[in-house]
C-alpha cells in the first residue's frame, strides 16, 4: 500500500497532536498521507504534518480514526470508490475500529507490506422514491420529535412479519448487530453469517421479537397512519429522511460489499467479550 486517504473526527480533542503521530507513523511506513477537505484546510498551516492533496480515488485506502460514527462515514467514502477501509479506535468502544492506538505503528507497517488481509461485509440498500441510500450498519425508522408510538408493517418477500406498535424499528446487517440493534434487544451476529435483522425499538407488545431474515429477502416497511402519518428514518446514524404513510420503504442487500481491512488475526467473540466489558464500566 503506497497511500491513504484520512477520516478522522470532526471534534476530536487535541486533533493537530493526534494527526501529527498519526501522520509520521503512515510516512515513516513510506505511506503517502491524502486528507478529506475540512481537515487538511485545518492541518495545511503546520509545517510537522505533511498532507497530500487529492482526492479518495487517488488512494489505495481510507483510514478512519476516531469511534463508530467516524468509522461509518468513512464507509461510505471507501465504498464510492471501492476502497478497502481501515479503522484505528479513538472512540469510548469502536467495535467497527480494527487497530487500537497503541497499535499504530506496527499498523502502518504491515499496510506498507501488504502484511494484512480484506474481509468483505454485507451492506443494505434503502429505495424510496427513486433514490437509494446504502448501510453499513442499519437502517432505523424511529418517532423522532413525535410522541406517540408509531406502527410499523414490515413485510419480507411480500409475506406480513409484523405491524410493529413501537418506539421505532431497526434493520441491520450482521456488522450492525452490535449497534443500535444490540441496545433494542436484538442478537450479536458473527459477520460471516449473513442475514438482516429486524429489531423492534421499545415494542408495545412482548410477541413483537428480533427477526432473522435471509440476506436475499426483500423488506417492505410501510406505516400505519392512525398512529403516524409520518416517521423519520435514519441510515447509520445519518442521512436522515421523512418516510410517509403513503410510501413503501424497501430494503434489500446492497450489490455491493463493505471491505474491511485486517491487519491481525482475532477471535470475534473474544473482541465482542472484551468489547463489552470496556461499555459497561
Amino acid at each position: 500500500m503506497q497511500s491513504i486517504y484520512l477520516v478522522i473526527h470532526h471534534r476530536k480533542q487535541n486533533l493537530e497532536d493526534v494527526a501529527r503521530l498519526l501522520v509520521k507513523a503512515l510516512w515513516d511506513a513510506g505511506i503517502s498521507v491524502y486528507a478529506e477537505p475540512w481537515l487538511h484546510k485545518r492541518l495545511e498551516n503546520c509545517p510537522d504534518i505533511r498532507l497530500v492533496q487529492g482526492e479518495a480515488s487517488l488512494c489505495d485506502a481510507v483510514l478512519s480514526v476516531g469511534g463508530d460514527g467516524t468509522f461509518l462515514r468513512a464507509n461510505a467514502t471507501a465504498v464510492q470508490y471501492g476502497l478497502p477501509i481501515l479503522g484505528v479506535n479513538l472512540g469510548t468502544v469502536g467495535f467497527l475500529a480494527e487497530v487500537e492506538w497503541d497499535q499504530l505503528q506496527t499498523a502502518c507497517q504491515q499496510l506498507a507490506s501488504g502484511d494484512y488481509t480484506i474481509r468483505e461485509r454485507m451492506m443494505l440498500k434503502a429505495e424510496l422514491d427513486g433514490r437509494s441510500w446504502l448501510a453499513l450498519n442499519d437502517v432505523v425508522l424511529s418517532r423522532g420529535g413525535y410522541s406517540r408510538l408509531i406502527g410499523v408493517k414490515a413485510e419480507v418477500d411480500g409475506e406480513e412479519v409484523g405491524r410493529y406498535i413501537a418506539d421505532g424499528l431497526i434493520i441491520s446487517t450482521p456488522t450492525g448487530s452490535t449497534g443500535y440493534s444490540l441496545s433494542a434487544g436484538g442478537p450479536i451476529v458473527h459477520p460471516a453469517v449473513e442475514c438482516i435483522l429486524l429489531t423492534p425499538i421499545c415494542a408495545h407488545s412482548l410477541q413483537h421479537r428480533p427477526v432473522v431474515a435471509a440476506p436475499q429477502h426483500r423488506i417492505e416497511l410501510s406505516l400505519d397512519d392512525t398512529h403516524a402519518q409520518s416517521v423519520q428514518c435514519a441510515i447509520d446514524g445519518q442521512g436522515l429522511f421523512v418516510l410517509t404513510a403513503d410510501k413503501k420503504l424497501v430494503v434489500t442487500r446492497a450489490d455491493q460489499p463493505a471491505r474491511f481491512i485486517e491487519t491481525r488475526q482475532r477471535s470475534f467473540f473474544t473482541t465482542i467479550r472484551c468489547k463489552l466489558a470496556e461499555w459497561t464500566r
